[in-house]
């Protein structure tokens, strides 16, 4: 008596559905601030903004180095890192938080879309809830995220000595813009 061998068929499975990437992330943001004054014009850039955006749950968070911030004039750069910013005590800035409504991703890929995001942005050591307007867009496989706001240094109790305090504006003027490329893999925010 030989024994056969009865193979079986598998089943197929049909191939997996890859569902589009929802995780967008960038090392080379952009942060520029300005704030205008009678003596003098104080504007700086921070091009090395860490940003993670979870577009499917409407999730953002950036994290900056405070002397990470690019001016003009050393001289300022230096007073801003050593007696504003306190760089050396408060290093980064941080910011997470939600988007309010969560634009359909044909919407994304038609033009920038008006969103609200609300969290919470760290500078200073003072963690203030903040509700900010920007746009998001899909361009060229990649998530573009932009806003512009105004805060106020006092508010994050940034003290200004009185001998420049003319200079400097109580409302500074921000902008972000992020380009973030999708990934699937876990990143952390620096």
């Amino acid at each position: 008596m030989t024994a056969t061998t009865v193979v079986q068929a598998q089943p197929t499975t049909p191939p997996a559905v890859v569902a589009p990437l929802s995780r967008y992330t960038t090392a080379n943001g952009q942060i520029t601030f300005f704030s205008s004054a009678p003596l003098e014009d104080i504007e700086a850039l921070n091009s090395r903004v860490a940003a993670i955006f979870e577009l499917a749950i409407g999730q953002l968070a950036f994290s900056m180095l405070m002397r990470d911030f690019q001016f003009k004039n050393t001289l300022m750069q230096e007073h801003f890192n050593e007696n504003y910013a306190e760089s050396e005590k408060h290093p980064r800035a941080r910011f997470t938080g939600k988007l309010l409504t969560i634009p359909d991703e044909t919407m994304l890929c038609n033009g920038p879309q008006p969103v609200y995001v609300e969290g919470f942005l760290s500078i200073h050591g003072v963690k203030r809830k903040v509700r900010v307007p920007g746009t998001l867009q899909l361009r060229d496989n990649k998530l573009v995220v932009t806003s512009k706001f105004a805060i106020a240094p006092a508010d994050f109790k940034i003290k200004i000595p009185a001998l420049v305090r003319n200079n400097i504006a109580k409302s500074i003027d921000v902008s972000v813009i992020l380009t973030c490329s999708p990934t699937a893999a876990s990143t952390a925010v620096r």
